[in-house]
């Protein structure tokens, strides 16, 4: 059997702040993994760059075209609805709390992460290989978990919270899903207490020698960074630091652990500052727009024709009718092209069977760029793609035959599977660094930090790896979606 192994992630773990951490002697642990492995300071997350979409494809480690979760809020077409993971308490009175725990919870994983692509906790499941997670919004595997109800705050949380789950072998969610009994409590997955229950149940299972592999959440980092600005993240990161420090010493300390254990520590995106907002619903209310309820639309009178979903630092707009999607996204296209604060307009152009022809990624300043796969010009992780029109549009240059982005990493790869997502609406927005669309609570993170867009600002993320074989020729450029499979071959599994 391989030695025991550990995937920390540690939400929103910006490269530089990481670095800074370690340097002044705040992340000892971290430290010390990076000496005994291989630290990579640029991973790329998915696009959008929110948790739902970067857990999905960490835990399956497939882009949202195979997986399908595309965003934070976005827009169910069979069910004519938004669904909303929480952005915000306010978007989720919006939208209603029971809706949106229901979605997050429940239908996240059971509903919307598509039964194709199977998440690690499954492949390892089906090998024997004992599994545990932590609070984690993916979390799907094949043991069942019953809600429970023996605290005076679980009872509470049971009126809504009444159905079983499909989990790892030990699942450990807030304090609605508990495989064993412990001492550890969240407050019901309150942010700043969240990284301590998992430390706590971590270390719980490493002393009773419960797993062989654990996804250790560490999500406060993301929170502190959202309220103080990433600058502030030497203090969160040196918190979850203290948890894993935590966990190692219920083997007797860092070295004891690490003589038993590997480790894949790793970011699912960055954040960036915010300093002004885009309030996309007001900006495209005269198209007629969808609000959280059919009353609630901004277009009094009249039958919505766009359904708007605000993701942070990403946006997407659905047409809501099949016979004007074309009309409409162009409609859409322009208008946000003149929309102070957007970046980036990206949509999909198909052929006359309605399959994807082509990509098309438009900047208010140089223009548009085309692009398909399979072409002539070759990206970092090995994919060669056709590209016409303006390169400067993703700030582009071509070296010897290779495409090279670096204010938008793994640009087409990621524009490609989010415009080819069946959940992914006609067209998509990236919002330009300092810039945060407006939930539907109308918040943001002004003064803050927020993640979301193609931008590199928000798109990369730490990694660390120790005690895992790394893969053989090393991506030269590495990405989320590269640590599901490095976990399975650990385990020889899936």
């Amino acid at each position: 059997m391989p030695p025991k192994l550990v995937l920390c992630v540690i939400d929103a773990m910006a490269p530089e702040m990481l670095e800074r951490a370690v340097s002044s002697g705040a992340a000892p642990v971290l430290e010390r993994l990076i000496e005994r492995g291989r630290y990579v300071p640029a991973c790329v997350a998915a696009f959008p760059s929110v948790t739902p979409v970067c857990a999905a494809s960490i835990v399956t480690g497939v882009g949202q075209d195979q997986h399908r979760i595309p965003a934070m809020n976005w827009f169910h077409r069979e069910e004519e609805r938004y669904v909303e993971y929480g952005s915000s308490f306010r978007a989720a009175q919006r939208f209603g709390i029971a809706r949106q725990l229901t979605d997050t919870v429940y239908n996240m994983n059971r509903a919307h992460l598509s039964p194709d692509t199977p998440t690690v906790f499954e492949s390892l499941d089906d090998s024997d290989v004992r599994t545990a997670g932590t609070t984690y919004l993916m979390y799907r595997g094949r043991h069942r978990h019953e809600p429970q109800r023996d605290t005076t705050l679980t009872r509470v949380a049971s009126r809504l919270m009444r159905h079983p789950v499909m989990g790892p072998r030990e699942l450990f969610y807030a304090d609605i899903f508990a495989s064993r009994r412990t001492n550890c409590r969240s407050g019901l997955g309150m942010p700043g207490v969240r990284d301590r229950h998992s430390g706590c149940v971590s270390s719980y299972m490493v002393e009773n020698d419960l797993f062989d592999f654990l996804l250790l959440s560490l999500p406060d980092n993301d929170w502190y960074s959202h309220k103080y600005g990433p600058d502030a993240q030497v203090r969160s990161i040196a918190q979850a630091d203290l948890q894993l420090a935590r966990v190692m010493d219920a083997a007797g300390g860092v070295d004891d652990f690490l003589d038993e254990h590997a480790v894949i520590a790793m970011a699912d995106h960055s954040q960036a500052q915010i300093t002004g907002t885009i309030a996309l619903q007001d900006e495209l209310a005269g198209l007629g727009v969808l609000g959280p309820t059919r009353s609630s639309s901004s277009s009094r009178g009249e039958e919505p024709r766009i359904a708007v979903c605000p993701s942070q630092r990403a946006a997407m707009v659905y047409a809501l009718h099949e016979s004007e999607r074309d009309s409409m996204r162009a409609l859409v296209e322009l208008r946000a092209l003149d929309i102070e604060g957007v970046d980036l307009v990206m949509w999909l152009e198909r052929d006359a069977h309605d399959a994807p022809r082509e990509g098309v990624i438009s900047s208010p300043e140089h223009g548009e760029l085309r692009f398909a796969p399979d072409g002539s010009v070759q990206d970092p992780r090995g994919r060669r793609w056709s590209m016409e029109g303006a390169l400067a549009a993703i700030d582009g240059a071509i070296d010897d035959g290779v495409l090279l982005t670096p204010s938008y990493p793994d640009a087409l790869a990621r524009v490609w599977s989010a415009l080819t997502c069946p959940t992914s609406g006609e067209v998509l927005l990236s919002a330009t660094p300092g810039y945060e669309f407006l939930d539907w609570g109308r918040q943001a993170h002004l003064g803050g930090g927020s993640h979301g867009s193609l931008h590199a600002s928000d798109s990369l993320g730490a990694l660390i790896l120790s005690g895992v074989a790394l893969p053989e020729p090393e991506p030269d450029q590495w990405a989320i979606r590269d640590i599901a499979p490095l976990i399975l071959r650990h385990f020889d599994a899936g």
